[in-house]
């Protein structure tokens, strides 16, 4: 082991030889959501404190709809993924196993609850 450099130590992604996937996949979210947010503030904020009908006029357009499913998708992976890195990081054994398993059913039953809902309105 002493004779590795650091690129044979990198080449294996490390002991669960998925960290680089992992480490993108939140990077590649993370500038997704720098885009996506700041849409859906300025497409949904101004939609707070209208009525009924004005708000589901405007999320029956594709383009908000769109903003706001995107962000719920790319938001709940976000989550779920960023969750369970701390809960990897913070927890052991049975425990971890069974918040791991929790966080991701809580992060996809959000996503699909926003998405249906989003798709409700808009269709």
């Amino acid at each position: 082991m002493a004779f590795l450099t650091d690129r044979k130590r990198a080449s294996g992604l490390g002991s669960a030889h998925k960290g680089t996937q992992h480490f993108w996949s939140m990077t590649v979210s993370s500038v997704g959501l720098l885009v996506l947010v700041p849409l859906f503030v300025f497409t949904f904020g101004p939609m707070l404190g209208k009525p009924y009908e004005e708000v589901i006029a405007m999320f029956s357009r594709p383009f908000p709809a769109v903003i706001a499913g995107l962000t719920i998708a790319v938001g709940m992976m976000h989550f779920k993924n960023g969750v369970q890195v701390a809960i990897e990081d913070y927890t052991s054994g049975l425990t971890r196993k069974i918040l791991i398993i929790a966080m991701i059913c809580l992060s996809y039953a959000l996503a699909a609850i926003g998405l249906f809902s989003i798709a409700r309105i808009a269709l």
